[in-house]
């Protein structure tokens, strides 16, 4: 197997309120916020203990994904103050077979607010437009009705019901299977 190139994560706009940008150490105080929540360790690399050197492994596996070429990790930071206040990804994986993954997540502080669909609209254009991955796909779980208004606010269209599809903490659990292609870009959704 070919090592993939090292991957730059660039600076991308997300509306006039959030820039999306490489991680830094400045941002272990929303990695310690993320600890805390119930969720976000459960499905993500977030660290359920938070120490500061488990936020700065964390940093570094962000790190790690974009120098192996296995995706490009941001941070969604507000241009006002600079606070950073989640996370979205582009994931590779698959990007041979012409698809790739998005994941997402706010700290609890950042929820509500639209931050998620900003930050996830900037990275599915930049996707398909730049990078022009053909087809886009996440996966959100079917209690979760802020992570689904997200996904179809952006455009992202329901496909359907994945049966014990992905290993959540203990229990494998259903995830509702959302995808995103070119064409979609030009939905009133997608705005």
């Amino acid at each position: 197997m070919v090592a993939a190139a090292p991957l730059d994560v660039p600076r991308l706009a997300a509306g006039d309120r959030f820039v999306l940008r490489a991680w830094d150490f400045g941002d272990l105080p929303l990695v310690r916020e993320a600890s805390s929540d119930d969720y976000i360790p459960l499905i993500t690399t977030v660290p359920s203990a938070y120490s500061e050197a488990a936020g700065e492994a964390f940093v570094q596996r962000q790190w790690e994904r974009a120098s192996t070429g296995s995706g490009y990790p941001f941070v969604i930071v507000r241009v006002e103050d600079g606070r950073p206040l989640g996370m979205v990804g582009l994931w590779l994986r698959d990007q041979g077979e012409g698809r790739t993954s998005l994941g997402y997540w706010l700290a609890g502080s950042a929820r509500g607010q639209g931050i998620a669909a900003e930050a996830l609209r900037a990275v599915a254009r930049w996707a398909l437009d730049d990078l022009q991955i053909p087809r886009l796909q996440l996966h959100v779980e079917p209690w979760n009705v802020a992570s689904q208004r997200t996904a179809e606010r952006v455009g992202f269209q329901r496909e359907g019901l994945l049966r014990s599809w992905q290993q959540v903490g203990e229990e494998r659990r259903d995830m509702i299977m959302y995808s995103m292609l070119g064409v979609d870009l030009s939905s009133p959704a997608a705005g």
